[in-house]
């Protein structure tokens, strides 16, 4: 089953989810088009189904956070002068809309965003793990190692995105103060 082709590369989907107010989830733009739909045919069917997506399974970001995503967001475009903050789903009410958009797509896409989200809480566990055996290592051994403690949890860190200047840097050369020629 692991050679079989899959609709949606997971790492794809990866990418799509974010951290908001501490839960993983995926905003409705992004879920509507995996699914092949517009974005207002997902929200209809999923209003037309409020009882089975409360608000652990999915939520409406506030005015702050949607200005917050849009301002992170690299394209402006992606949002297509949205006026109304969208809708999240949690890994739970993206299993939900399945059952909402009833179509073998959805189902498809659907086996590929839980197949990402298992793989991300992986990731999450096993760096947790990691940090836990080296805090053990750490009190074992004693100060001679520290130096290879501290590269070791250097590497573990992700790296801070560059942020590269804008605007133009223009080499003058520097005015002469203090000398006059009275010639």
């Amino acid at each position: 089953m692991a050679d079989q082709k899959t609709l949606i590369p997971v790492e794809r989907i990866e990418r799509l989810i974010v951290l908001i107010r501490g839960h993983k989830v995926i905003l409705d733009v992004d879920l509507a088009k995996l699914y092949g739909v517009g974005t207002k045919v997902l929200n209809q069917a999923v209003k037309r189904n409020q009882r089975r997506f409360p608000a652990d399974f999915m939520f409406q970001l506030n005015q702050e956070e949607f200005e917050n995503l849009r301002s992170q967001s690299v394209t402006s475009s992606r949002w297509g002068g949205r006026r109304t903050p969208p809708f999240v789903f949690t890994e739970q009410g993206v299993a939900m809309l399945s059952s909402v958009l009833n179509s073998e797509r959805a189902v498809q896409v659907n086996i590929e965003i839980m197949r990402a989200f298992v793989r991300l809480r992986q990731l999450l566990a096993s760096n947790a793990q990691l940090a836990r055996k080296l805090e053990l290592l750490e009190k074992k051994y004693d100060a001679q190692f520290k130096v290879v403690f501290d590269a070791i949890r250097q590497l573990m860190t992700p790296p801070e995105p560059n942020k590269r200047r804008i605007g133009f840097l223009v080499k003058e050369r520097s005015a002469r103060y203090g000398q006059r020629n009275l010639h």
